[in-house]
Formats: structure tokens, sequence, C-alpha cells
């Protein structure tokens, strides 16, 4: 049978009515639950690096046993003959065992794409970073990279909408930083230095606010997550490591640059609070400065991009080119214009 990801199996389900599958997945999510009737069942969340799927166990179903007893990220091959329904993809026929410790540590590891896309976007984190001039924000970022390289390349950029897997944030970050130094060559009045670094760390609060245990796919809430917010643990993370980059010998050094470090500090601050571009969208402070307004929209476009990658992989079609809304996008999805080819050999 053949192995896929969940990904690739609701890709498939978007144009097919049925698949005959196995996914190597982790169980991330079981709530037990009663018909009408009072009979048992589970709702089931199964989950890969590239996104989950949810089931209904009935009790008369030959795996609600083992499932019912499994506990949280107990991980299994599970195959079936998959079919989509109005309420997401039902298995039948089903089996499932547990994974070997080598095949969950591919699982978790992600497909060999989402693997070679990841560190295509690490590299370009590193490269874009070593790219930067002012010595106080290139000491900044190199120690942010040291200090988090783990934490920071397990999480996820959200729960839903955009990038929301493991290895996420790197994907999302990376994206937002090629923009930033895309602007900067449309538009040279701006700071350069600051606009990728604020790139780099504008969602560094989403590591504790989506975050991944090592070994997990469950992404947990935490209390620093839930009570403060990924922007308010981000100023927070800047401000400790800018306070332990800023030695006697560093300040000596620094105290000749211009502007001086503390408005370099405080812009840079500023690009963090004020990312989500409003209040209304969880902003402390609206953008005040060309560098925020340009880290807003390059902010937004790489996820509304993402979002509209996701529309076309897994929406089903509702005509040759439509495909049906997927939130929070406004409406419903048509395809991009191809580029112009020719029949020209």
């Amino acid at each position: 049978m053949e192995l896929y990801s969940i990904n690739s199996l609701l890709t498939g389900l978007a144009t097919q009515s049925e698949i005959l599958a196995s996914v190597a997945v982790q169980l991330t999510q079981k709530t037990p639950r009663t018909t009408k009737s009072g009979k048992p069942y589970l709702d089931a969340q199964l989950s890969d690096t590239e996104g989950s799927i949810s089931i209904r166990v009935w009790e008369t179903l030959p795996w609600y046993p083992e499932l019912n007893a499994a506990p949280l990220n107990a991980a299994f091959m599970v195959s079936a003959l998959w079919r989509q329904t109005p309420f997401g993809p039902d298995p039948a026929e089903l089996s499932l065992r547990p994974l070997t410790p080598k095949e969950e540590e591919s699982m978790l590891a992600g497909s060999d794409n989402l693997r070679e896309l990841q560190q295509k976007d690490w590299e370009t984190i590193t490269h874009l970073c070593s790219t930067i001039e002012d010595p106080r924000l290139a000491t900044l970022c190199h120690t942010f990279l040291d200090q988090y390289e783990d934490r920071f390349r397990r999480s996820a950029a959200a729960r839903g909408y955009h990038h929301a897997r493991r290895g996420g944030l790197v994907e999302h970050t990376a994206g937002v930083m090629r923009t930033a130094s895309a602007l900067c060559e449309s538009y040279p009045q701006l700071n350069r230095d600051l606009l990728l670094t604020g790139a780099l760390l504008h969602d560094c609060g989403k590591m504790w606010e989506n975050s991944y245990a090592e070994h997990a796919l469950t992404m947990a809430y935490t209390d620093l997550g839930e009570l403060l917010g990924h922007i308010t643990l981000g100023i927070e993370v800047v401000n400790k490591i800018w306070s332990s980059i800023c030695t006697d010998a560093r300040r000596a050094e620094w105290d000749p640059l211009s502007p001086p470090s503390e408005q370099v500090r405080l812009h840079l601050l500023h690009l963090i609070a004020s990312h989500h571009g409003s209040l209304e969208f969880g902003s402390p402070i609206p953008p005040k400065t060309p560098e925020a307004f340009a880290l807003n929209h390059a902010d937004d476009l790489d996820a509304k991009l993402e979002m509209m990658r996701s529309a076309y992989e897994s929406s089903p079609a509702l005509s040759a080119h439509i495909r049906q809304r997927k939130a929070p996008l406004p409406g419903n999805v048509a395809d991009p214009l191809p580029r112009v080819t020719t029949n020209n050999s």
C-alpha cells in the first residue's frame, strides 16, 4: 500500500472519490463521545508534520480498543481505503500498527520535500543575517540563532491559518525576510539592517505560543503563550538578548556608532510591537515608521500566499478553475493565470 503524507492524501481526495493509502501519524487528540443512543465513540485527530485529519472511531470497529487505550502522541501506521465525505476524510477497512523507532523519527522529520524546503529556508535566514552590516543588529541576530535554533526550527507560525506545522516558523520567517530584502531593493530609503532583523524576530515569541515538544506533533498550550502572547514574548526575548550582548567591551565599541544603540533597540521593538498592523489584529501600537509598514505588509503577504497555496492543494473544486473558500480568505479561490509558454520545441 502506497505511503502518503496527510497533505498528499487531502490533495488527492480533493479530486478523487477514494484512495487506498497508508499514513504515518501521531495520535494528537482523542475525545471520548457518545451518540444520542448512548453508544461510545472517539473523535480522534491524526497528525504528521504537514497536517492533521479528524476521524470518528465507532465502538463497533475493530481498531476502537487500540486507539481508545493509546496515549496521546502514540505513533501509528494507519492503512485504509480513504473516502472524502462532507465531514472530511473517512477511513474504511482500516488497519494500524505502532511505528518502529526509525519510522517515527522519519515521520517527525517530515517528507523529503518538506525537509528540503525547510533546510533551504533555514539557509536563507542565516545568509540574510550574514548580510546585516550594523554590528549591534548582526550580533543580536547571530546570538538569537545560536541560542534558539532547535526550538525555532520545530515551532509553527500559527495554529491553523498558515504555516501551521512543525518547522512552519522557519518557512514563514524566511519568506518574510526574502520579501523584506526585495522591498529594500525597490525602496532604498528603508533601513535594510533594521528591517531584516525585524523580519527575523517579529514572530520569535511563537516559539512559546506555537511550540512543539521535541518528539511530539502536539502543539502545546503554555502559560506564557496564553497569558502574554507572541508579541509581548518577542519583545521580552529581544530585550533579554540585547542585555546579554551589551558587554562593557561592546559598549565601548558601539558608543561611537550613529544612530545610538538605544534608538536602534527602540525601533526594533516597534517593529515587533506593530507588525500586525492595527489594534484590532493584536498589535498594541500601529506602524509608525517606514520599516514597520514594510514589515506589516511583508508578513501579511507571506501568510496570505501560503493560505492560497494550501487552498489550491486541498480545497474542493467548485468548477474547472474555482476552489471552495478556505478561512480566513475572503472568498472562493480562483486558479492563478499560468505563465506564458510557447509551443515551439
